[in-house]
Order: structure tokens, then sequence, then C-alpha cells
């Protein structure tokens, strides 16, 4: 893969939903910029910057941001990463939404770092001199990681900057393959609308609860600490001066995010998962997001969702959608399998010819037309 060399002022002068922005690769030198980054970027960007929501739950809508507001976000993700000395940024993630636009171009400005951009998750890593590196990831660079792990060993330290939908179960699997000197994955929680609303970093084990952003509070200035009951989950509702505004609108005084956590402080929580991909059936409660990746463990197929559906007797219920592989159909699937991890039997599995997503990695919840559909007997084998 051939990457475009870029300055600085022509990455910048790109609006970052430009197909020479997303769509092939570049690297850019931060490093040897002849000019102050915050100048640079402060003197070039518009005033304010529109960003899109991904379309995952509903139409794409857009959301207005500050100039000043998206380089102060910019700034407190670098100094989540700065501490391990980072040497180069590879990222993974179009700058077409916030996120991206944040990782892949604007914290390598903050820190001065030359970065790589790969708009394919295939094909082979770029090839960098450096050996402290940042990789900003979507859910799926934990699979190209493990397969290029003799290039992660080659490294002396790597953090991977992770944002987007739940982590999937690969992510464990490479922090366990590179270990905990040498792998680091840091966290961030937010949207499109309210920007960064909490992170957390671990190396090892069981993920450590979330912290808000030093700017973000609990609406809520004393938010119920959590017990046991599943009951005391809350919907994130923040405050924050740094949150979206629609355009001819004026910023909102707070936000509730489209997830539920359980407050442990006044300024930690323990994530319970994104509303929309919460689904109780029959009385049971199904966490979408966490049911996925158990079933790439069950289920020899190219890819797939478990997605919320309504049901005229019980009200929700979830269908379950399945790439699969060249040659081989529904009934080689183990579907009992799949139905003891998802706790439920769905109400229906179909075969598509693709998961449709956002950039981030998110399932879209309206779903093009199946293609086919498992018969009664293979559901309920």
């Amino acid at each position: 893969m051939d990457y475009a060399e870029l300055s600085p002022a022509e990455l910048l002068s790109l609006e970052f939903t430009a197909p020479a922005m997303t769509d092939r690769a570049w690297q850019v030198r931060w490093d040897l910029a002849d000019r102050d980054p915050g100048e640079l970027v402060l003197g070039t960007l518009p005033p304010t910057i529109d960003f899109h929501t991904s379309g995952s739950t509903g139409p794409s809508r857009c959301w207005r941001r500050l100039r000043e507001n998206v380089w102060l976000e910019a700034g407190m993700l670098a100094e989540l990463i700065e501490p391990e000395k980072p040497e180069a940024v590879i990222s993974c993630v179009p700058p077409t939404h916030l996120y991206g636009a944040l990782a892949s171009v604007l914290i390598p400005a903050h820190l001065r770092l030359p970065v790589w951009y790969k708009p394919t998750f295939y094909g082979v890593m770029p090839p960098i001199e450096q050996r402290r590196v940042v990789v900003v990831a979507t859910p799926w660079i934990f699979t190209l990681l493990l397969q290029h792990m003799s290039w992660v060993r080659e490294l002396e330290h790597i953090t991977v900057l992770y944002g987007g939908a739940m982590l999937p179960a690969t992510a464990g699997e490479f922090l366990a393959e590179a270990g905990p000197d040498r792998a680091l994955i840091v966290e961030v929680l937010g949207s499109t609308e309210a920007g960064g609303i909490a992170t957390r970093r671990w190396r090892e084990g069981e993920p450590p609860p979330w912290t808000l952003f030093r700017d973000v509070s609990f609406a809520d200035p004393e938010p119920e600490p959590a017990g046991s009951d599943e009951d005391e989950e809350v919907p994130l509702v923040i405050r924050s001066p740094r949150l979206a505004f629609r355009p001819d609108e004026r910023p909102p005084p707070l936000w509730e995010a489209d997830d539920h956590v359980q407050p442990l402080d006044e300024r930690t929580f323990r994530f319970a998962g994104r509303r929309t991909r919460l689904v109780k059936v029959n009385g049971r409660r199904i966490n979408l997001d966490e049911v996925q990746h158990a079933l790439r463990a069950v289920l020899d197929c190219e890819d797939l969702a478990v997605v919320p559906v309504a049901d005229r007797m019980i009200g929700e219920h979830v269908d379950l959608l399945v790439v699969l592989k060249p040659g081989t159909e529904l009934a080689d699937l183990d579907l009992s399998a799949a139905f003891d991890r998802i706790g439920v039997r769905p109400k229906r599995v179909h075969a598509v010819p693709r998961i449709e997503r956002s950039a981030l990695g998110k399932v879209r919840h309206l779903q093009t037309s199946p293609t086919t559909e498992a018969t009664e007997a293979e559901v309920a084998k």
C-alpha cells in the first residue's frame, strides 16, 4: 500500500469528508511541521465543524461543534496516551466522524507525531521505524493485530486507542498475546453529540470502571451508587462545555446518552450497555453486543449480528443475521450452541449478503432485507 505524503497544511485544507482524506492511504509528518500545530489548526479549520451521527439507530443527523472545542478535545485525548511516550500514530479510523477526525488528524498534531492513515483493515501494517506506537482502532483492528503479532513483537510498546462499539473478545486475546509490558488499551466512551464522555485504560485482566473526562460531570451531582440490583442502572446524563448543537440552535445544557450505567461515585461508573442494544425477551435481559461477541466463538461464518425486532405477543424479540462463508448453508452452523449463548431462541434466523455497519463498526439498526431464512426445523434444533 502506497501512502501519499501530505504536509500538515495540505491535510488540514481538505474537508474531513473528502475522499482524499478518507478513501486513500496517507502520511503526515507533524514532527517536522514548520509552524505551531495549534496555530495551524485554529487558523485553517472553519469556526464551526459539522459531524453526522453514524445512523446505526436511525437516520443520520448533523451536529455542529466549535473549532476550539474540537481542538481542546483532541488535546485531552492526547493526554491519555502521552504518558506512554509514543513516537508514531497509525490510524484505521476514517476522519468522517468526530472520533476519526480527532484521532487520525488532530491527536497527532497535538503530540507532533508522524501519522499513517490506513483506510482498510486488510494488508500489511505501514513500514515504520518507530518502536513506540499508537494504533487508533475500531473493533476490527484487534483481529488485524493478532494476524500481525510478529510486527507487534518488534515494537517496544503499543497503545491501542479505542472508541466506538463495545470491545470484542479479541481485545483481551490481543493483550494476552502481546503482554502487559508491551500493550495497553485506552478506551474512550463518547458520541457525536457529546464528544468524549469517559475513559479507562487496562493492560490485563478485567477492564476497570469508567472515569468521566475532567470537564464532564453527571447531570445529577450526587448519583446514587449502584448496588447489585439490575434496576439500579440509570441513563447516562451528563453536563459538558463541549456539547455539540444542531444548526441554528444553541448547545443544550445537558445530554442524555444512549447508554445505561451503574454510578459508583461522582466520577466513575460501570457501563451496562447501549439502550438500543438492551432487549428483554420474556423477562430475560439480553445485551446484544455481548451476545454477538459470544456467538463468534460458536458460529463458523463470515459475519453475524443480533438485532432487536418487535413481537406482537411479547413486545421485544431478536433476530439473528448471519453472513455465510462461501459454499455453506445455515444448516451447517451449530445453531443450537448459538441459541444457548443468546439464552433464548431468536424469532428468526436469516442468511444475509452482508451486515450493514457504521464507519466505527456499530451494527445499523435498520438492515436490508435478508435473503434466506432458517426453517422452523433448523431454528428448533
